[in-house]
């Protein structure tokens, strides 16, 4: 499909941490937007926040992403959609509470596009690098070939026993999964190509609705949890990849911006981090922990993402660890937190 430079954008759970940095970079290319979210009380922080772009920002309620149809009239009219909405926590949960919207939301958002999304040319889906590791004995560099086929066997196996851990994950690469074979079974069907963002652990500075710390999401409470309070040498020593919310959601636009990404599985990641390396990266104030600087740069980092690709197809670059350190406690200090 070739490249879409304009026109209007449907963005699924658009008042999240992601979606919304996906909904400003879009509207900063100029296309008009139509958010998606569960419900109307979740519509005022965003329609504050977007109100420079006017009539070029709109929200629609979709209060349940499982149910059949749940995003029928959402489609119709737009030229590209990005689908966001997913559950990721890591609270005690059943398998299902993973499971269900992670592959029904995903499936019936393209059933919807395939059925009433007569203009629509491209769909982005925003999954993670959790459906594309697996854990190994020894280091690795996991690239786009790669599948987590670790955690759906795992779950087959020990159910609801396996750690919650596993169950999203298992949740994303099944619902990657499905996504991509909709496309191979309705290929001479569909208007439209698929693109998949595939993510680590996301920080940064969020313009979605958070009154205080707790409310919100898992990485980013994790992150403002490990820079603000006391912890032990082996957590600071603890890791894995990451990358900046804003370069994710520039990601998703350029996804739509570049003709070359259609059809593509693209990891988005600025690198490993043991958490000393954030402690070191803080701004120096008081509030911040401080750990022992510099007892991560020897860290041996079992985990790491070849995001060759996205700088290759997207034209990716990425935020330091020192810029999003830096803005983030920036974001934290002016909320009063």
């Amino acid at each position: 499909m070739p490249a879409i430079t304009s026109g209007k954008v449907l963005v699924s759970g658009a008042n999240g941490f992601i979606a919304a940095w996906v909904v400003r970079s879009l509207l900063e290319e100029g296309f008009s937007v139509r958010g998606a979210v569960r419900s109307k009380g979740k519509c005022a922080h965003l329609q504050e926040t977007f109100a420079s772009y006017g009539e070029k920002f709109e929200l629609v309620v979709v209060p349940d992403i499982t149910q059949d149809g749940a995003f029928d009239e959402a489609v119709k009219g737009v030229d590209a959609i990005e689908h966001t909405a997913s559950p990721f926590h890591l609270n005690e949960a059943q398998p299902d509470e993973f499971l269900t919207p992670a592959i029904k939301g995903t499936v019936g958002i393209l059933e919807s596009a395939l059925k009433h999304g007569t203009s629509v040319k491209r769909i982005v889906v925003t999954s993670s690098t959790a459906a594309i590791l697996q854990v190994e004995k020894d280091p690795k560099t996991f690239s786009e070939l790669d599948w987590n086929e670790q955690a759906p066997r795992e779950l087959a196996e020990h159910g609801s026993a396996v750690p919650t851990i596993t169950k999203y994950r298992a949740s994303k690469t099944l619902a990657e999964r499905a996504a991509w074979d909709f496309v191979k079974k309705h290929r001479s069907e569909i208007t439209w190509d698929l693109v998949v963002i595939n993510p680590p652990f996301v920080f940064g500075p969020h313009i979605h609705q958070g009154a205080t710390p707790d409310v919100l999401n898992t990485s980013a409470r994790q992150f403002y949890t490990m820079l603000t309070e006391p912890s032990s040498p082996a957590v600071r020593h603890s890791g894995s990849c990451w990358v900046d919310v804003r370069d994710v959601g520039r990601a998703h636009a350029l996804a739509l911006l570049k003709e070359t990404a259609g059809g593509e599985r693209i990891i988005v990641s600025a690198g490993p981090y043991v958490w000393q390396d954030w402690l070191d990266a803080a701004p120096d104030a008081p509030k911040y922990q401080k750990g022992v600087p510099g007892a991560g740069k020897d860290a041996v980092h079992q985990l790491r993402y070849d995001a060759s690709k996205s700088e290759r197809v997207l034209g990716m670059t990425y935020y330091t660890m020192a810029e999003t350190a830096r803005d983030a406690a920036a974001d934290w200090e002016a909320r009063g937190w």
